[in-house]
């Protein structure tokens, strides 16, 4: 009676296995109906990586491919569905698709953390710009969600972009796992791709991609919550500088000053500002200044908090006031270094115009600044 009711258990095991293969390979072919499949040994490929060959994985044809790009060079990507398969192992890696690509250092990005199954931060989508990422200054179950991956297996993985918006699909092609809210580089055509990071390699097999207009998305984004009253929302941003130039600089003078460029930032619906929208960074030509003007009233004294990435020194009025330091890992090897409004200082205003400056170094992984103040009575906020 036992060994019979093993029996069937393992029949009906097999058989929803079966079943859920069957689903899985019904989605996958509806969606494709369409769609552009691109062999790896197509010449339509340009591959830039440490390491990669097409060869035979898992019983099908397969690109291996470790720190590198593999791009789509005639592709005109703005809307649609990109597909594809992809297998790896637990080791740390970071692997995934990019889409709307303007060059190799400026897309739109997401990628699996394999090391992360199961985890919130299992996944992660992001914008990259100048060749800087920015996962730290975008995380949270906006821009990531817990699931569970099978190793050296087949796992199927969609996109789908349309406008400001985009869902990804992990194996389950009906049920997005990832709503993007709002994608943060602007809606421009350009290039798809693959990409693997320097840590583990990956396999990928099976990519297509399918240009439409405005591609239906079954999930629905949360509405963006205004910022807090006193959020800064626009920044003076100066040119690139070496931040060792500010080692023992206490006072900010003139002849400092004269030599800058800057350039207007508007800040993110969040109250973020991506400092690498205008700036990469080229070995110690790491840091810029984001600036404020402040008029006030009265002598005062106001508190503003604020966040960085990854490292600070603030200047008020020409003095330094404050340093820190928020660099991955720094702390401990759990410490990622995520920004947030999580330091704060008290301004002692004088009556009429303060300069509030931030030099903010980039180290990797995000470079941005954001700030609020804790009220606004009696001093306004120079817009610029």
């Amino acid at each position: 009676m036992l060994s019979s009711l093993a029996e069937r258990s393992k029949a009906m095991t097999k058989f929803h296995r079966l079943l859920r293969a069957i689903v899985i390979a019904t989605a996958y072919l509806t969606t494709r109906v369409d769609a552009q499949a691109i062999p790896f040994d197509s010449d339509r490929w340009e591959i830039q990586a440490k390491e990669s060959k097409v060869e035979t994985y898992l019983g099908r044809q397969s690109l291996y491919m470790k720190d590198g790009f593999a791009i789509v060079r005639d592709a005109n990507f703005e809307n649609g569905i990109i597909e594809f398969d992809v297998a790896f192992s637990a080791d740390r890696g970071f692997t995934g698709v990019i889409w709307r690509v303007q060059n190799l250092e400026n897309y739109e990005e997401f990628y699996v953390r394999p090391h992360q199954s199961g985890n919130p931060d299992a996944n992660q989508y992001h914008a990259v710009f100048n060749d800087l990422s920015a996962w730290q200054l975008y995380y949270g179950e906006d821009y990531s969600t817990a699931v569970k991956y099978d190793f050296n297996r087949w796992v199927h993985i969609k996109i789908v972009v349309s406008g400001k918006n985009a869902e990804t699909y992990i194996q389950d092609m009906q049920t997005p796992a990832l709503f993007i809210n709002e994608l943060k580089r602007e809606i421009k055509p350009g290039k798809v791709g693959l990409k693997v990071s320097s840590f583990a390699p990956a396999y990928f097999s099976s990519f297509s991609f399918d240009e439409k207009s405005t591609p239906a998305l079954k999930g629905k984004g949360k509405k963006l919550e205004a910022p807090p009253a006193g959020t800064v929302m626009s920044w003076m941003v100066s040119g690139v500088i070496e931040g060792r130039s500010l080692q023992r600089k206490y006072q900010l003078t003139q002849a400092d000053k004269q030599k800058l460029s800057w350039t207007r930032l508007a800040a993110e619906s969040s109250g973020l500002a991506n400092l690498a929208r205008l700036n990469g960074i080229k070995d110690s030509a790491n840091t810029v200044f984001a600036r404020l003007t402040i008029r006030s009233d009265r002598d005062q004294i106001k508190k503003i908090a604020f966040g960085f990435s990854d490292a600070v020194k603030v200047f008020f009025n020409d003095r330094l006031i404050y340093g820190g330091s928020d660099v991955y890992q720094s702390r401990d090897y759990r410490f990622l270094g995520t920004i947030g409004l999580f330091d704060e200082v008290y301004l002692p205003m004088k009556k009429g115009e303060n300069e509030l400056w931030f030099a903010v170094t980039e180290n990797f992984g995000g470079w941005g600044i954001r700030a609020s103040f804790e009220d606004t009575e009696g001093i306004e906020i120079k817009e610029y």
